[in-house]
């Protein structure tokens, strides 16, 4: 498979069997309360629990366990990310002996800087996504030096597939399963498990109304790119555009839904409550589709939930908790 051919649900199962040494088989989550609030069964496929803290282990994997077994390890990596992927990679680096560098910008979460530079990696801070795009693509010039992008690539893709694979080879099938959208690497992934083993579910995806260039793309039949950096809780979905090869998979979704930071914020806190686990922003958006997708329904659905992730620093957390949300509980009118 080349760097960009569209992925299929073979290689998702092929990316399961490669990388099964190197991740955590992650938990699934329910609450009865927010079950019996909403009239529906809902069900999260707890990523915060994996090695690093969220799903890209596994896409990071899938890269380099695939290289590996073709024999074609790189001397050197670099990628750009602005916090989970750069935790991702430099572990899966660590794992296969590799040096690396990341380059991110200035706006990376503190934990997730100071957990990619634990795992070994070179940090290299810029000023903006974009500058730190630009430097990264310099970087991967070097002789022998591979670039990991954090969603554009089949092999990150398939990888992260397999949450979904995992999640519905304990579930069977569901109705609709959601998932959250940066680069749409995850949604992608989700797209292919989810066709494959529950092909009369609905996949959707959510994205912050403040970081919008999934839906306006969506919108338009073609990729837009912010003109600024946006500004939002849900960092992880914080990307200016999503790729060329994901944006493929994005346009066979069934639905997509833009939240606004106010519903982000609520989600988190209420998730976090329920559950009794760290949630990131960008994973607890996923709540506020499926909430509105389950608005739209006529009967009792189950629903299959891609937690993304659990990296929250201090900061992050002041703004979530910045106003209490947790006195107007969940319930569908």
């Amino acid at each position: 498979m080349s760097e960009h051919s569209l992925p299929d649900f073979s290689h998702v199962l092929a990316a399961a069997g490669r990388i099964k040494p190197y991740i955590t088989p992650t938990p699934l989550l329910q609450s009865s309360l927010l079950d019996s609030w909403l009239g529906h069964k809902v069900i999260f496929k707890a990523e915060c629990f994996q090695r690093t803290g969220a799903f890209k282990l596994r896409g990071a994997m899938s890269v380099l366990t695939d290289l590996a077994e073709r024999q074609q390890l790189p001397r050197r990596i670099v990628a750009n990310s602005s916090g989970n992927h750069a935790q991702a990679v430099a572990y899966a680096a660590g794992e296969l002996g590799i040096p690396v560098t990341i380059y991110t910008a200035n706006s990376i979460s503190a934990v997730k800087a100071a957990a990619t530079e634990y795992y070994g990696a070179e940090l290299v801070r810029c000023e903006s996504r974009l500058e730190a795009d630009k430097a990264v693509a310099e970087a991967s010039r070097q002789p022998d030096t591979l670039w990991i992008p954090p969603f554009n690539h089949p092999q990150i893709i398939a990888g992260q597939g397999t949450a979904t694979l995992e999640a519905l080879s304990q579930t069977g099938e569901v109705d609709m399963v959601c998932a959250p959208c940066g680069g749409g690497g995850l949604l992608s992934g989700t797209l292919l498990a989810s066709r494959a083993l529950s092909p009369k579910a609905e996949v959707i995806g959510a994205e912050p109304t403040a970081a919008n260039d999934a839906a306006q793309s969506l919108a338009q039949g073609k990729i837009v790119t912010l003109k600024q950096p946006p500004q939002t809780l849900a960092d992880g979905a914080a990307t200016p555009a999503v790729g060329d090869i994901t944006f493929e998979f994005l346009k066979q979704l069934d639905d997509f839904y833009q939240v606004e930071e106010a519903q982000i914020a609520y989600w988190t806190q209420w998730l976090q409550h329920l559950l009794k686990v760290h949630v990131e922003p960008t994973s607890a958006m996923s709540m506020a589709a499926v909430a509105a997708w389950l608005q739209e329904q006529s009967s009792p659905k189950t629903v299959l939930v891609i937690l993304s992730g659990g990296n929250i620093d201090q900061q992050k957390m002041q703004q979530i908790w910045a106003e209490d949300y947790l006195p107007y509980p969940p319930i569908l009118d």
